[in-house]
């Protein structure tokens, strides 16, 4: 599905200041870390390794003074793929130095109707991801720069009205 000569790796591997990430779903449990999800339903403990490869990427970005941060659109009650997300991943992830954002919609509009999901480098470079209606992932696409500031507003947006993970999750994580 990419449709530009760079690719979302290309992205990951060259930018030089910040990466930033809107989840809009409310399951991904098609698109990896299936046996952990699998695991977490049948409540098992968390294994130590879980999401080492991601955590040990993370630290080599961070590390640098890069920065990783994501905002996840989401409402209440969560599904069981957002509990497992939210504590399993977003958990493991900030050890490696990523930072969570939560836009709860429970109560109010969601500023960013039909947004996708999406990556955005260093303000400069913005990729659209695509998953089936089961949550599997499917793509992604480097958009022309042209696009890039479109891209830069939702991310602004986003960030507006959210607030930090570890706020939310104190009220309403499980």
């Amino acid at each position: 599905m990419t449709t530009s000569s760079r690719t979302l790796q290309d992205l990951f591997g060259t930018f030089e200041r910040e990466a930033f990430r809107l989840e809009t779903l409310d399951d991904y449990s098609k698109s990896g870390n299936i046996g952990a999800y699998y695991a977490f339903l049948a409540g098992e403990p968390q294994p130590d390794d879980y999401n080492a490869g991601w955590v040990e990427e993370l630290r080599s970005h961070t590390g640098k003074g890069k920065r990783i941060y994501r905002v996840h659109i989401l409402r209440r009650p969560l599904t069981d793929y957002l509990r497992f997300e939210l504590g399993w991943g977003y958990q493991k992830n900030m050890s490696g130095g990523e930072e969570f954002f939560i836009l709860d919609i429970t109560d109010r509009p969601n500023p960013l109707e039909n947004v996708p999901d999406f990556w955005l480098f260093d303000s400069e470079s913005a990729a659209v991801m695509t998953y089936d209606g089961a949550g599997k992932y499917l793509g992604s696409q480097v958009l022309p720069p042209e696009r890039t500031a479109e891209f830069v507003g939702h991310r602004d947006a986003a960030l507006a009205h959210a607030e930090p993970f570890t706020e939310w999750w104190a009220k309403y994580g499980a």
